[in-house]
């Protein structure tokens, strides 16, 4: 099924998401590079499983539109200011609001699933939003955000890279301890892998493990969405 952009009408104001698939609603999270063609490819596969599959804009407010790689250090350094730029607890209302936009439109399972700073967009969805299931990738800085682990009342499932470059040892362990006693957590680790593992193409990608825990989350995402 061919992807479209939509509009979705935020408390802040209205901004673009790629939309493609039928079934349960999937919020897919970007990375720092935008909804690129990474992220359109990656809904286009959740839509082959049997999900709309929503990548709203998360950058907006900054610079509407952005889709750049990871192929240039030009491009890391776009990526890197914009995420230096980025609102975090603006971009959780235009999650909220995707959300919203997806129950109006009679969805009845809404989930959510995002990479790198979408890993951490994830973890917060689970916590401040009534989003029905959420996974994160490799979600950076989520140490310093467990004090609102409390407030998480559906599943979420996080997948933690061992030699995360951006996640160092020590807030990895911050990460585990703390949610592994979360009942309603689930943690899979993968010791040798390095940040982005699951992203094809990219410079630490790794088709086994990526295989490993795309299987999880949709096992996942299937059981608790549809």
């Amino acid at each position: 099924m061919a992807g479209q952009d939509i509009i979705i009408q935020g408390p802040d104001g209205a901004f673009s998401a790629y939309q493609t698939g039928e079934g349960p609603v999937l919020v897919v999270l970007q990375e720092i590079f935008g909804v690129n063609q990474v992220m359109r490819d990656l809904c286009d596969e959740y839509a082959a499983q049997g999900y709309t599959a929503i990548c709203p804009d998360l950058f907006w407010r900054i610079e509407p539109g952005i889709q750049i790689t990871d192929k240039t250090e030009e491009e890391w350094q776009k990526a890197f200011d914009l995420m230096g730029q980025f609102d975090v607890d603006a971009g959780v209302r235009d999650i909220a609001a995707t959300i919203a936009h997806a129950r109006a439109n009679g969805a009845d399972k809404v989930g959510a699933v995002g990479y790198c700073l979408g890993g951490q967009l994830s973890y917060l969805t689970a916590c401040r939003t009534d989003a029905d299931a959420c996974v994160g990738y490799y979600g950076v800085n989520i140490q310093n955000l467990l004090d609102e682990a409390k407030l998480i009342s559906h599943p979420l499932m996080l997948h933690i890279a061992g030699k995360d470059e951006f996640v160092p040892p020590e807030a990895q362990g911050q990460i585990m301890d703390t949610l592994s006693k979360h009942g309603l957590v689930t943690i899979h680790h993968y010791a040798e892998r390095d940040h982005a593992f699951a992203r094809p193409g990219g410079a630490h990608y790794h088709a086994e493990d990526a295989e490993l825990a795309n299987g999880r989350s949709l096992n996942f995402l299937n059981k608790n969405l549809k």
